[in-house]
C-alpha cells in the first residue's frame, strides 16, 4: 500500500466515523471519555514505559532539553492529561447550541447552530498528551480526528493510540507511518478531511501551509513580550517576568522579550540582572552579533530592550512579535487601554503573566492549540472552535417574492 493509499483510507474510516458521531448525544459522547479517562489510568505503566524509551532514545540522540522537556509524560502531566479529559466530560457541548434566532418578513424562520467540522487532521511533535487532548476535544464536538505525531514520540503515541482505539474506535486515527509524505497527503485530502491543525515547530507549519489544499489553523511561533512601564510596580514585574520565562520555558507561552520603559531601566535592569544570575537565565542585548528580536527561544534566554514610552513598546511588539500573547505591566490605566487596544496580538494581558494562554485556564477544558490567525479562530482552541456553523431555515411553503 502505498502512503497516499494508506492515509485516504484512514481518511475514509475517519469520514464514516464522523457520520456517526455528529448524532451521538452529549451523554454518550461523555461517557465514551470518561471510559476513555479509566482506561488511561489503567493502562498507566505501558505508557510510562512507551514514554520511558522515547525519552532515552531522544536523549541519546543529543536532542535539545527543551525537545525533552516537551516530551517528558511526567507522572503529573499525565495526571493533568486525564483530568483534562473529564473536564472535557464535564464541559457545556456547544454542538447544536443556536447563535442566533430570528424570524424575517418573508416567514422564514432562520436558526443559526454550531455543528462539528467533520474531520480534522492534527499533526504534531513532541508532546504526547496532545494525542489524548487533542482526541477528547474532537470527541465531544462530534469530530472525527486523524492525528499524526513526531518520530521521536513514536512509542508514547502508539501507546496511547491503542488505548484511544479500544475505547473510541475509528474516530481517532493514528498515522503510524513516519513517512514525511503522510503529511502532505493528510492536508491534500480534498473533501475526506475538513481543516487541518499543526501543533509543532515553525518549519513543519510552514511545509504545511504549503503543501495544503484544505484550510490550516496555525500559529508559527510564540515570541511573546513583557512591557515594564515607567509606572509599573518593578516588584509585580519581576514577579511576573519570572513566572513568564521560567516556570516552563519550553512553552509557546513563555515570554521571549522583555522592554523596558528608559525611565525605569536603570533600576530595573539592574533588578533583572540579580534575577537572571540566580534563575541561570541568559540575556541578550541588541549590541550582540547576529541579535534577532523575533527569536524565539523555548529555554532560558530573554532578549532585553529599552523604550523611550509605551507606543514605542507597542511598534516593537507588532513590528517583531509573533502576535501570540504579549503583557504590559503598570498603574497607568490609559496606558494599559493603549496597550490592550493597540497591540496586535490574539491575548493581551495588563499585570499578568502570558501564561495564562492556555486552553485550561481561560476555562475551556484541554485546548487543540493555540491560533495566531485571524480566521477561523484566534488564541487558544478549545471545544466552540473546533464546530463551524449552518443556517437552518424553516417556512411553511414559504417561497420568495
Amino acid at each position: 500500500m502505498t502512503t497516499t493509499e494508506y492515509v485516504r483510507e484512514l481518511a475514509r474510516k475517519a469520514r464514516g466515523a464522523a457520520a456517526n458521531l455528529r448524532r451521538a448525544t452529549t451523554a454518550v459522547k461523555n461517557a465514551r471519555l470518561l471510559a476513555l479517562a479509566d482506561e488511561l489510568e489503567a493502562a498507566y505503566g505501558t505508557i510510562c514505559k512507551a514514554n520511558a524509551a522515547d525519552v532515552a532514545a531522544a536523549q541519546a540522540a543529543g536532542l535539545s532539553p527543551a525537545l525533552v522537556d516537551r516530551l517528558t509524560l511526567t507522572p503529573a502531566r499525565f495526571e493533568a492529561m486525564v483530568a483534562g479529559v473529564r473536564t472535557v466530560a464535564g464541559l457545556p457541548d456547544p454542538v447544536g447550541d443556536t447563535i442566533w434566532k430570528r424570524t424575517r418578513p418573508s416567514g422564514i424562520t432562520i436558526e443559526k447552530t454550531r455543528e462539528p467540522f467533520g474531520v480534522v487532521a492534527v499533526v504534531f511533535e513532541s508532546r504526547p498528551n496532545v494525542f489524548i487532548d487533542t482526541a477528547a476535544l474532537c470527541v465531544k464536538t462530534g469530530n472525527a480526528v486523524i492525528l499524526r505525531g513526531g518520530k521521536e514520540a513514536a512509542q508514547s503515541n502508539a501507546a496511547l493510540a491503542e488505548v484511544a482505539r479500544r475505547v473510541l474506535g475509528e474516530a481517532v486515527q493514528f498515522v503510524a507511518i513516519p513517512d514525511h509524505a503522510a503529511v502532505t497527503e493528510l492536508v491534500r485530502a480534498v473533501g475526506l478531511v475538513d481543516v487541518a491543525i499543526p501543533r509543532g515547530g515553525e518549519r513543519l507549519i510552514r511545509a504545511m501551509c504549503e503543501a495544503a489544499l484544505i484550510p490550516v489553523l496555525k500559529h508559527y511561533k510564540g515570541v511573546c513580550h513583557l512591557y515594564v512601564d515607567d509606572a509599573a510596580d518593578l516588584a509585580m514585574a519581576l514577579s511576573i517576568l519570572d513566572n513568564a520565562k521560567v516556570q516552563r520555558p519550553s512553552a509557546c507561552n513563555a515570554v521571549e522579550c522583555l522592554l523596558v520603559h528608559e525611565k525605569v531601566a536603570p533600576l530595573f535592569l539592574k533588578m533583572v540582572e540579580s534575577w537572571a544570575k540566580g534563575r541561570g537565565v541568559t540575556v541578550h542585548m541588541p549590541d550582540e552579533p547576529d541579535h534577532d528580536w523575533g527569536r524565539e527561544f523555548l529555554a532560558l534566554e530573554l532578549n532585553v530592550g529599552v523604550v523611550p514610552d509605551c507606543a514605542a513598546a507597542i511598534a516593537h511588539i507588532n513590528a517583531h512579535g509573533s502576535h501570540h500573547s504579549d503583557a504590559i505591566v503598570t498603574a497607568d490605566a490609559a496606558h494599559a487601554a493603549q496597550f490592550l487596544r493597540d497591540v496586535d496580538s490574539a491575548c493581551v494581558y495588563h499585570n499578568a503573566s502570558t501564561r495564562f494562554t492556555d486552553g485550561a485556564e481561560f476555562g475551556m477544558g484541554a485546548e487543540i492549540g493555540i491560533s495566531t490567525d485571524k480566521l477561523h479562530a484566534r488564541g487558544p482552541m478549545g471545544l466552540e472552535e473546533l464546530t463551524t456553523y449552518k443556517y437552518r431555515v424553516t417556512g411553511e411553503g414559504t417561497v420568495r417574492s
